[in-house]
């Protein structure tokens, strides 16, 4: 099972690092000033952490870097930064020279309660997300939430649909209850560490029923299925140089995708015919948008490729209630 150790301290980290012989640092340009609170003498690969920069080409910068550096078995990759930079850096430790150990530092809420959690990598393909991957479970994870300090209110958003989806997978304790009311503006940090714990947590005792999702872990897909054709559908905006109305973050896409689980789930009779209004206002609440950027119809190529598609239907997470939801087969009607 995931490793997961959530400090105020990094000297937490550094005892964690004492043990490997090597550790080599790959870390998203913006993070360059707690890459250096982490450690100076290993050495250190900045990359630019952003969807158009998600390839392989990225991935094979970092191989490369790995033997310049003569990295073997012995050596541990840590990524520092948010989902694309673990992503990235957990591909490149998975192929290079059939795998070496890596582990996590996510510096964004939404890298802490998912991305850095599971042991998922991969990379775009051609603008489809996340298209080219594997799975190899980081040695652990750790959570610095100090960091969430120096983050945009936006990238707290972003973090909060990751956050509220895993509640609504999984709701202990009223988790949701309580995340809805603290991820509300002005945000109390060291309020909210026991729910990005909690949250963590539950994705991580997922994974480990369902490494490879055969079965349970599909549940952690609730609301990506849209939001992996939303981010298509900008990505393929932008490279035909039309500007969308609107430039959604992955958690913003997601929470687009809650509510179209919700949709979805109120019309074949999964659940309450309230619940999807329930969940849009629970979002907007704390700031998250709710309603498609464009027409469905335009989101369809991507809807039709996505990963979990067999044949021409594909395993959707519908929601029954807050803290309850199942997988189906659904087939869109394009």
């Amino acid at each position: 099972m995931q490793k997961i150790k959530i400090s105020g301290s990094l000297a937490s980290l550094k005892f964690l690092l004492f043990k490997y012989k090597k550790v080599l640092v790959v870390y998203d340009r913006k993070m360059e000033a707690l890459a250096d609170q982490i450690s100076q003498e290993n050495k250190r690969l900045a990359i630019a952490a952003d969807e158009r920069h998600k390839t392989m080409d990225t991935v094979m910068t970092v191989c490369r870097w790995l033997l310049s550096n003569k990295a073997d078995k012995e050596t541990l990759l840590l990524a520092v930064g948010g989902g694309v930079t673990t992503d990235i850096a957990g591909f490149a430790a998975s192929i290079y020279k059939r795998g070496i150990r890596y582990a996590n530092v996510p510096t964004t809420l939404l890298a802490m309660v998912d991305a850095s959690i599971g042991g998922k990598t991969g990379v775009n393909l051609d603008s489809y997300k996340n298209m080219l991957g594997t799975v190899c479970q980081p040695q652990f994870t750790f959570i610095y939430p100090k960091v969430l300090e120096t983050l945009p209110e936006r990238e707290i958003r972003n973090g909060a649909a990751e956050m509220l989806k895993t509640f609504i997978i999984k709701n202990r304790h009223n988790n949701y209850a309580d995340a809805l009311a603290l991820l509300k503006p002005p945000v109390d940090f060291k309020a909210l560490e026991p729910l990005i714990e909690a949250a963590a947590k539950v994705k991580r005792d997922i994974v480990y029923l369902d490494e490879f999702e055969k079965g349970p872990r599909r549940v952690l897909n609730l609301g990506h299925t849209y939001a992996h054709a939303i981010e298509w559908w900008q990505q393929t905006k932008a490279d035909e140089n039309v500007v969308p109305t609107t430039a959604l973050s992955h958690g913003e896409a997601v929470a687009i995708g809650i509510v179209k689980a919700a949709e979805l789930s109120a019309d074949r009779g999964f659940c309450d015919e309230s619940l999807p209004q329930q969940l849009k206002t629970d979002l907007e609440s704390v700031g998250l948008p709710t309603g498609l950027p464009c027409p469905e119809e335009e989101l369809a190529p991507a809807l039709l490729q996505d990963k979990k598609i067999s044949g021409k239907k594909i395993n959707f997470v519908f929601i029954k209630r807050i803290g309850k939801v199942k997988v189906k087969k659904h087939e869109f009607n394009f």
